[in-house]
C-alpha cells in the first residue's frame, strides 16, 4: 500500500503557491484496510477517508466509466489493482494529473509540468468529454492563471457544447463554478474561454461582460458579489431575475445584482442630483435597512461606470443615516407626520454635505 500526494497540491507547489490542503491517492489498499488503519470513511460516491491525525483526504485509486449523460453519469471502480497512472488518467487537465511519491519524486505521465511552464490548459484524454463540468473548470483555471487553452482542448469543448452536454448540468454546479471563476484574478479570461467554445450563450445568455469593468473589479480586489453586480449593470432587471432564478443564485448575490439593475438610472443621475433625488435612491435601494449592501452597490456602480460620483453618494448616505429616526418619531404629532418629518430631516442632512441641482 502506497500513498501519493496528487492534484492541486502538486500543481501549486510547482507554481510556488502556498499549499493549504493536500489530497492523497492510495494504491494497493482496500476500504477494510483503511478503516483498520484508523482512517474514517467519508466518501459517498467512491471510497474517501480522513487521516486520523491530519484529517487530510485519502482516496483509493479508482477509474471511472461513462454510464449516462451529464457529470453524474459515471460508474466508479476502486480496487487494489488500480494503478496510480490509471487514477491520474481520469483527471481533467494535465496540470492536475501529477503526483509525488513518498520520497518526493514527481510523477508526471501526461506532461503537466511542461504545460505549467508553458501556461497551457490541456485535457488529459478523450474522457474529458464525459463530464461537462470540465468546460467550466477549464474556464475557471484560465481565470486563475491567465493560461491559454490548448487548441485541441478548445475544439473538444466546442464539440461537447454542440452535443448538448451542458444541458445536463445542475444549476447549483454551474453557479458554483461561475462564482469561483469571477472571483479569480483574471475573470475576463473565463468569459473569453466560455465565449470561444460556445458555452456562454448556452449557460449565461443574459451576460455579455464589460471586460474593462470586470478587469477594474478584479484589479481592486472586489469580492465575488460585487463582481457579479458589475456584470448585472447593463442587464434589464427582469432578465437578471430570470438568470438568478435559473442558476439558484444565493440571496446575497442575487439581492445586490437586482438592486444594481433597479437603481441604475438613479445612480447615473446622482452626480448632479439634489437631496430629494438622492433620498429617493436610498429608499429604492433599501439602504437604511441594508446599509452594507448599499455600500457594495455604490462600489459596484463606480466600477461599472467610473463617471458615477460614488464618493458623493456615500457622503450623502452617511449624512442621512445620522438623522435620529427615533427622536423624530417621538416628537411627531401623529403617525402620518413621521415619514414627512423624517424625509425632510434626511434631505436637510444630505443638503448640508452635498451640492447639486434639486430633483
Amino acid at each position: 500500500m502506497k500513498a501519493y500526494v496528487v492534484g492541486g497540491a502538486v500543481r501549486d507547489e510547482l507554481l510556488g503557491v502556498a499549499v493549504a490542503d493536500r489530497d492523497w491517492v492510495v494504491v494497493g489498499a482496500t476500504p477494510e484496510q483503511m478503516v483498520a488503519g484508523g482512517f474514517r470513511p467519508v466518501g459517498k460516491d467512491f471510497p474517501v477517508f480522513l487521516h486520523p491525525e491530519t484529517q487530510e483526504e485519502y482516496a483509493l485509486a479508482r477509474t471511472e466509466r461513462k454510464s449516462g449523460r451529464g457529470y453524474k453519469g459515471f460508474k466508479v471502480y476502486a480496487a487494489p489493482e488500480v494503478t496510480l497512472e490509471q487514477d491520474l488518467a481520469r483527471r481533467d487537465l494535465t496540470i492536475n494529473a501529477m503526483a509525488r511519491d513518498p520520497s518526493g519524486r514527481l510523477i508526471d505521465p501526461f506532461g503537466g509540468e511542461r504545460d505549467l511552464k508553458d501556461g497551457v490548459l490541456r485535457h488529459v484524454s478523450a474522457a474529458f468529454a464525459e463530464d461537462p463540468v470540465r468546460i467550466l473548470r477549464v474556464a475557471r483555471f484560465a481565470a486563475r492563471y491567465a493560461f491559454r487553452v490548448a487548441d485541441e482542448t478548445l475544439d473538444l469543448m466546442r464539440r461537447m457544447v454542440a452535443a448538448d452536454e451542458l444541458e445536463h448540468l445542475v444549476p447549483e454546479r454551474v453557479w458554483q463554478e461561475f462564482a469561483k471563476g469571477i472571483a479569480e484574478p483574471h475573470p475576463v479570461r473565463m468569459f473569453e474561454v466560455l465565449e470561444h467554445c460556445g458555452a456562454l450563450a448556452r449557460l449565461l445568455p443574459e451576460l455579455r461582460a464589460d471586460h474593462a469593468a470586470l478587469a477594474r473589479a478584479a484589479k481592486e480586489g472586489a469580492p465575488a458579489a460585487v463582481r457579479f453586480a458589475v456584470l448585472a449593470w447593463p442587464v434589464e432587471e427582469s432578465a437578471m431575475r430570470a438568470l438568478c432564478q435559473r442558476l439558484r443564485v444565493p440571496n446575497d448575490e442575487r439581492g445586490l445584482a437586482l438592486a444594481v439593475c433597479r437603481c441604475r438610472d438613479l445612480l447615473v443621475a446622482a452626480r448632479a442630483a439634489g437631496p430629494s433625488a438622492l433620498l429617493r435612491l436610498f429608499k429604492r435601494a433599501d439602504a437604511f435597512r441594508r446599509p452594507e449592501r448599499f455600500r457594495q452597490l455604490a462600489r459596484a456602480s463606480r466600477l461599472a461606470e467610473p463617471a458615477i460620483d460614488a464618493a458623493r453618494i456615500e457622503r450623502a448616505f452617511a449624512a442621512a443615516t445620522v438623522v435620529d429616526a427615533g427622536a423624530i418619531a417621538h416628537a411627531a404629532p401623529g403617525p402620518g407626520a413621521i415619514r414627512a418629518r423624517l424625509d425632510a430631516a434626511r434631505e436637510a442632512a444630505i443638503a448640508s454635505v452635498c451640492t447639486g441641482s434639486s430633483a
